[in-house]
């Protein structure tokens, strides 16, 4: 299994955000079905896609009232019967995201809950204040403001550990877990092939739920818990499990090494991979998100070489990506998209696809887009990055020191619009979208396929990816891990050796090759400034090089 899912190129799409076909200014289903062709040039293999289930849309289709239906912004049951079909002739999987922390208020379970029915009152965490009145506990929500919010007119307060409308389920009732499995075989039956688990490693919440004395440790009091893995092993039996075909990633905040190698190796029956997110936050001050520093490139390499090493030698598996929904894009943080865009964007790329694991590709990233270039925070969609700046605000901030630090890491930056053309909306759609496109007229679809490089450079790395079996298959080892500007590692596997190095900076430097490839020829497989001339002991990278090397050699590290 391992080396098929080293096979897997995974890219996802956004819904709302893809295509319009029905003139309203959101994405939908039947526009993704239009640009299946497009994705077919990529070589993926199978498409996450972000909820499309029925939802008041208070957190952008996170908050799902019908886990059963489509909503009727995106389409119909027979719109996506005839996509998953569409992608299926085009030998393209379908993951769909299965939101299982919490649910909105709108459920029927949640509405019945208020309607004073026992049996649904327990599937949430329902408490009551303390006796001084205050909340049950001190919890903050993950999007500002207190954790807890009143359930209807009783004396109780239901759970939210993200918005008040997406109220947390307890799976400490076996009923809920129950749901969650019936919900997974529904979709197993339309034919999906794939199952993304949202903030999964927070369900492993404590009966007896506690204050928090530190608020910067709070999390761990709901993060990462044991009974997590009881949890999934119960959900893997009772669902995907079934079919050893069925590919499955969770997403896991803030887990640990140790966690990681559980929740993903094969003996344990839990998940396929999963998405860690340490490397994402190396510019944030002192773990603040809004407050942001240019990014420690040495703690990059570390937590991912931590990831990578661990997880290699106990027959884990990780996840590989840059960007998704909730990440500003990875060439404005880690690239220079004034400067190199092109080559940084090729950089980026080859650092995280050519590691040991599955990649992820972000829509839009295959053509290096962009953080949009708004102007006041009225342009943004976000609930999380609205309850910022207004929190900014309350701290003392200006509000241009507020707007300037939402701009850097809100969710909405790669949120925008596809840019599939030039014209004012992208050729997303012919009205305006619900959010708008800054920078179509230099980065869309239609150039980048006449006249760039990076979509091109893409598909040589996806080449690469299923035909080299030191890339699906190989380990791991860590090369420079001191150097202040170059990224590489071998990966290597039955007395082969393959060298990814990465330029991560627009000046050139210096490296010394390791022995067997300064000893021998080796064959350059990829490179994005074309080098012909095979290196020397010593190597001059140009201004974010990104060059890949071959060695068939007995002569190991």
């Amino acid at each position: 299994m391992e080396s098929e899912l080293g096979k897997k190129i995974i890219y996802q799409i956004y819904p709302r955000s893809f295509y319009d076909s029905d003139h309203d200014g959101i994405g939908d289903l039947r526009g993704i079905i239009a640009k299946v062709p497009y994705l077919k040039k990529l070589h993926i293999d199978m498409i996450w896609f972000n909820p499309f289930f029925v939802s008041p849309q208070k957190d952008n289709g996170y908050d799902i009232a019908d886990y059963y239906q489509i909503d009727s912004r995106f389409g119909t049951m027979a719109d996506f019967e005839e996509l998953v079909a569409e992608l299926h002739k085009n030998k393209i999987d379908v993951m769909l995201d299965m939101v299982f922390n919490h649910c909105s208020t709108r459920h029927p379970w949640f509405q019945k809950a208020l309607a004073g029915d026992k049996y649904y009152q327990r599937f949430f965490y329902l408490r009551s204040a303390k006796p001084d009145g205050s909340l049950p506990t001190n919890w903050q929500s993950k999007f500002g403001g207190p954790a807890w919010s009143r359930f209807g007119h009783t004396d109780k307060y239901y759970l939210h550990l993200y918005a008040p409308a997406q109220a947390d389920l307890d799976w400490h009732n076996p009923a809920v877990r129950q749901e969650a499995a019936k919900i997974v075989n529904f979709w197993r039956k339309k034919g999906v092939k794939g199952f993304r688990f949202d903030v999964f490693n927070v369900t492993g919440k404590a009966e007896q739920l506690v204050d928090s004395t530190d608020r910067n440790t709070e999390k761990q009091l709901y993060t990462d818990t044991p009974v997590v893995h009881r949890y999934l092993r119960e959900l893997n039996h009772n669902s995907f499990g079934q079919d050893p075909t069925i590919i499955t990633v969770g997403e896991m905040s803030s887990t640990t090494v140790e966690n990681s190698i559980k929740y993903t190796q094969p003996k344990n029956h839990e998940l396929s991979m999963i998405f860690t997110f340490h490397h994402l936050k190396v510019d944030y001050r002192q773990g603040n998100k809004w407050d942001s520093v240019p990014f420690d490139f040495l703690q990059l390499k570390k937590l991912l070489f931590e990831w990578q090493t661990a997880l290699d030698q106990a027959q884990g598996w990780n996840a590989l990506f840059w960007n998704n929904h909730d990440q500003p894009r990875a060439l404005n943080r880690f690239g220079d998209p004034i400067h190199y865009r092109e080559k940084s964007a090729e950089v980026l790329a080859t650092a995280i696809q050519l590691l040991r694991g599955t990649p992820f590709i972000y829509q839009g990233e295959e053509i290096g887009m962009t953080d949009p270039n708004y102007q006041q925070i009225t342009d943004y969609e976000d609930i999380e990055t609205i309850n910022a700046y207004h929190e900014l605000l309350a701290a003392g901030r200006t509000p241009t020191q507020a707007f300037n630090a939402v701009k850097q890491k809100s969710r909405d930056n790669s949120r925008t619009p596809m840019q599939w053309t030039n014209d004012k909306f992208a050729g997303f759609s012919t009205v305006k979208p619900w959010l708008l496109p800054t920078n179509q007229a230099t980065i869309n679809v239609a150039d980048e396929l006449k006249n760039g490089e990076i979509f091109a450079y893409y598909q040589q790395l996806f080449k690469l990816r299923k035909t080299e079996k030191l890339v699906y298959q190989g380990h791991i080892k860590p090369l420079w891990q001191d150097h202040p500007q170059v990224m590489g590692y071998l990966r290597y596997l039955d007395q082969q050796q393959l060298l990814v190095i990465t330029n991560f900076y627009g000046q050139a430097t210096t490296i010394k090759l390791p022995a067997a490839f300064a000893a021998a020829k080796s064959q350059i497989l990829l490179s994005n400034y074309q080098r012909q001339q095979l290196p020397t002991n010593k190597l001059t990278l140009a201004p974010f090089e990104a060059l890949v090397l071959k060695l068939n050699s007995s002569s190991f590290f």
